[in-house]
């Protein structure tokens, strides 16, 4: 699936199953739980702290798909291309960072 599919996919999803989508700013508090549910299993997963009962349900792939289908809606919503924007995003950081890292004595 392409990052484009995917979002003619969601948006055929809200259109059919989920009736509308939310308001943006609704989505936005949504996204941030939906980061907090996948903080919580790399915390427990990859981190200190130890999952409780309620934990053990959850999964690292699913919270992970959970935050990408709402990042999706916001950018269906908002009229972005993520396709194109992920492009860009490459391009700035290539050209931003085209030293910095090979040249950063942390990574060595």
């Amino acid at each position: 699936m392409t990052i484009s599919q995917a979002q003619q996919d969601v948006d055929q999803w809200i259109k059919t199953i989920g009736v509308r989508y939310f308001s943006e700013l609704t989505n936005m508090a949504i996204l941030t739980e939906e980061v907090g549910e996948l903080a919580r299993i790399m915390a427990r997963t990859y981190g200190d702290q130890s999952f409780k009962n309620s934990d053990l349900q959850k999964s690292l792939p699913d919270e992970m798909a959970d935050v990408l289908f709402v990042l999706i809606c916001l950018a269906n919503q908002t009229g972005v291309d993520l396709t194109d924007a992920l492009q860009k995003n490459f391009e700035k950081k290539t050209s931003r960072d085209a030293d910095r890292h090979q040249n950063n004595k942390k990574l060595k």
